[in-house]
C-alpha cells in the first residue's frame, strides 16, 4: 500500500497567519498600526502600518477599500486602494486588484485583471520607507533619478 511520508515538508502559503480582521461591513476613520497578519474585507479611511517594519502581512480582500497609504513588507490586494504602496518585501496584485497610487516593492507578482493608475518601482536596494514614514506620493521614478545625480 502506499504510505504518506512524514518526512515531507507541508506547503507554505504566501500568509502566514490573519491575527486581525476588519469584517466586510465595518468602516474604520483613523490610521491604523498592526503586528503580524491583517485582512481587511472591509474600508478603512487612513494609513496602515506595520509595527515592525520587517514584518508583517496585509491581505485586502476583493471587497475591501483603502483610502490612504500602506507601508506593510508583505501586501496581498483584491480590493481598492486610493494611496500609494510601500512594500519593503513584496506586493500580490490579484486579479479584482485596482491600485490608484504608486507601487514600491522589492517583488512584485500581478495577476492578469490587476490594474494599478501609478508608477510601479522597484526598490532592490533602498528601503521603502524612510524614518519609518513611507515616501511622499509621486516621488517613485523621479526621485530615483535625482539621487543618481546627486
Amino acid at each position: 500500500m502506499l504510505k504518506k511520508s512524514s518526512s515531507s515538508a507541508p506547503i507554505k502559503s504566501s500568509v502566514d497567519s490573519v491575527d486581525t480582521l476588519i469584517g466586510v461591513n465595518t468602516v474604520l476613520q483613523g490610521d491604523l498600526e498592526f503586528s503580524g497578519g491583517l485582512r481587511v474585507d472591509g474600508q478603512i479611511t487612513g494609513n496602515i502600518k506595520s509595527v515592525d517594519g520587517n514584518a508583517g502581512t496585509l491581505v485586502l480582500s476583493e471587497s475591501a477599500v483603502i483610502e490612504g497609504n500602506i507601508a506593510v513588507p508583505h501586501v496581498v490586494v483584491n480590493g481598492h486602494v486610493n494611496g500609494n504602496i510601500f512594500a519593503n518585501e513584496r506586493v500580490e496584485l490579484q486579479t479584482k486588484a485596482v491600485i490608484k497610487g504608486d507601487v514600491r516593492y522589492k517583488a512584485v507578482e500581478m495577476a492578469l485583471g490587476a490594474s494599478v493608475n501609478g508608477a510601479l518601482v522597484c526598490d532592490s536596494g533602498t528601503p521603502a520607507m524612510a524614518g519609518g514614514k513611507p515616501l511622499p506620493a509621486g516621488t517613485g521614478v523621479k526621485q530615483q533619478s535625482s539621487e543618481k545625480n546627486s
